[in-house]
C-alpha cells in the first residue's frame, strides 16, 4: 500500500529513491508523472497516487511526455514476497507474455505456478492493476521507446512492441497518449515540443 504523506514528500523533493515506485495522477491535466519529474509539481489537492503506470492509465491518466513514464525503473515493490507478481510482470515486460494469439492471463497463471484468479487478486493488490492493464501498458511503452529511440516504420514498431495490428497499434497509442504516433514523431523530427493537454 502507498502512504501518501511518504509519496507527497517524494514527489514535492523529486526523490529519484522513490522513482518508479509510484506514480503521481495529476487530476486537472488527466497526465501522470514520475516522481522526478522536472514540471513544477501540482497542488496536493489535485494529484492522486499509483502503483504502476498501468493502474493510472486505468484511472483514465495519460502519460507525462516530459518525464516519460515508459522510462521508469521496474517498482522494487514487485521484487522481494511478491516473487510471484514480480514473476510475471518481468514476462509481461520482457517476453511479452500477453501478447499475441494463444497469451492468455491463464497461461500466464499457469507459467507462475498459480491460478488466473489468484494471479489477478495478486495484481490488483501490488499494482492496482490486472494483468491485461499492465500488459497492455507495456506494450504502449515499448513502441513509446521504439518510437523515441529509433526510424523503424510504424508498421515495425507495432509489431515489435507487441501489437497484433498497425490499426490496434495506432488505436491503443492514441488512446493513452492523446494523439497518434505519427503526431509525436512528427514533432520530434522537427524538433517542436509537444503540449501536455489537448
Amino acid at each position: 500500500m502507498l502512504d501518501h504523506a511518504e509519496c507527497e514528500q517524494a514527489r514535492v523533493g523529486r526523490d529519484p529513491a522513490y522513482d518508479g515506485r509510484f506514480f503521481t495522477g495529476v487530476r486537472t491535466t488527466g497526465i501522470y508523472c514520475r516522481p522526478v519529474c522536472p514540471v513544477r509539481p501540482a497542488h496536493a489537492r489535485n494529484v492522486t497516487f499509483f502503483p504502476s503506470a498501468a493502474a493510472a492509465e486505468a484511472a483514465g491518466f495519460r502519460p507525462s511526455l516530459r518525464c516519460r513514464p515508459e522510462t521508469a525503473p521496474f517498482c522494487p515493490a514487485w521484487r522481494g514476497s511478491r516473487a510471484i507478481v514480480d514473476r510475471a510482470a518481468r514476462l509481461i515486460a520482457e517476453e511479452g507474455a500477453l501478447d499475441g494469439e494463444g497469451a492468455s492471463v491463464e497461461f500466464l497463471a499457469e507459467r507462475v505456478g498459480v491460478g488466473a484468479r489468484h494471479l489477478a487478486r495478486l495484481f490488483a493488490r501490488h499494482l492496482g492493476a490486472p494483468p491485461s492493464q499492465v500488459a497492455r501498458t507495456a506494450r504502449v511503452q515499448r513502441a513509446k521507446r521504439l518510437l523515441d529511440e529509433t526510424d523503424s516504420p510504424m508498421t515495425e514498431i507495432a509489431m515489435l512492441a507487441g501489437f497484433g495490428s498497425l490499426r490496434r497499434f495506432n488505436s491503443v497509442f492514441a488512446e493513452v497518449y492523446g494523439r497518434p504516433p505519427t503526431e509525436i514523431r512528427r514533432a520530434q523530427s522537427k524538433g517542436v515540443p509537444l503540449a501536455q493537454n489537448r
